[in-house]
């Protein structure tokens, strides 16, 4: 009744049996190690050229381990997986805030993306809602770019005051 989570087989390979099969075979001169990785052309060529004139022995003895990882993977016994993007460490308004201090009082979308943990489009909507609030305007520039401009952060405008 109980379905237990499905897990990844097993590494079939084993580095400690390569490593042996390495030692045992010449210090790897007869290639034993690549056959048991099933690299069975490169094992041939190791038979015939004393481990690739010793040189390729040495080389397969110092990454030996990600020799044994890579037939693993492609035997399926070992899943790459994909790191997760980790949450942000700020809130997305926070992040807005520090791009317009860092830019004098303009920001777009795409540099607070750039300099947060945040999708374009989550920035955009908080620009909008800060908009909407008041905090920051919408301009438009020469150019036709529509950015959003906070007074307050922008160090030629910040010291007037009105009298």
């Amino acid at each position: 009744m109980f379905r237990s989570k499905p897990t990844a087989p097993e590494p079939f390979y084993q580095l400690w049996v390569a490593y042996l099969l390495w030692f045992v075979g010449g210090l790897g001169i007869f290639g034993l190690h690549r056959f048991y990785l099933r690299k069975i052309p490169t094992g041939v060529l190791w038979l015939l050229t004393g481990g690739g004139f010793f040189i390729g022995s040495v080389h397969d003895f110092l990454r030996m381990d990600r020799l044994v990882e890579d037939a693993n993977r492609r035997d399926g016994y070992l899943v790459l997986t994909t790191q997760t993007p980790s949450p942000p460490t700020e809130s997305i308004e926070k992040c807005v805030l520090r791009t317009a201090k860092n830019h004098a009082g303009v920001v777009t979308p795409a540099s607070a993306s750039l300099e947060g943990n945040w999708s374009v489009e989550q920035i955009q909507q908080e620009l909008d809602r800060q908009a909407k609030l008041g905090i920051c305007e919408v301009r438009v520039t020469k150019a036709g770019s529509v950015v959003y401009y906070f007074l307050e952060f922008d160090p030629a405008r910040s010291q007037e005051f009105d009298s």
